[in-house]
């Protein structure tokens, strides 16, 4: 099991917590072990925590996009959690926003 990746399963969701920078280093091993088990469970939401991720390139852009093409096969969707102020930009100039929810923070849920 990796160590940046915690997943949850519950009532038909599957929660992938991230952890640590999110580079094309990391990606693949990720991609792998959320792919490998969405398969299996087939989840009809995928919800992908970024809340411990301070950093991601365009590789990070690639695996949200890869887990939604990949939900759509058996009519899931996904859920973008935690995303800091930067990456959310990053999500929305990408055109992932349009393709997946856009969780709140607890941080901005509290703030207004």
């Amino acid at each position: 099991m990796n160590m940046n990746l915690r997943i949850e399963l519950k009532n038909g969701i599957m929660s992938a917590s991230l952890r640590g920078e999110l580079d094309h280093h990391t990606a693949g091993a990720l991609r792998e072990e959320i792919d490998s088990t969405a398969q299996k469970v087939k989840p009809t939401l995928l919800r992908l925590d970024f809340s411990e991720v301070p950093f991601m390139d365009s590789s990070g852009i690639g695996l949200i996009l890869g887990r939604i093409r990949l939900m759509a096969l058996w009519g899931g969707r996904v859920a973008v959690a935690g995303l800091s102020p930067q990456l959310r930009k990053m999500a929305e100039l990408s055109g992932i926003a349009a393709l997946a929810a856009l969780e709140n923070t607890e941080k901005e849920v509290n703030a207004k």
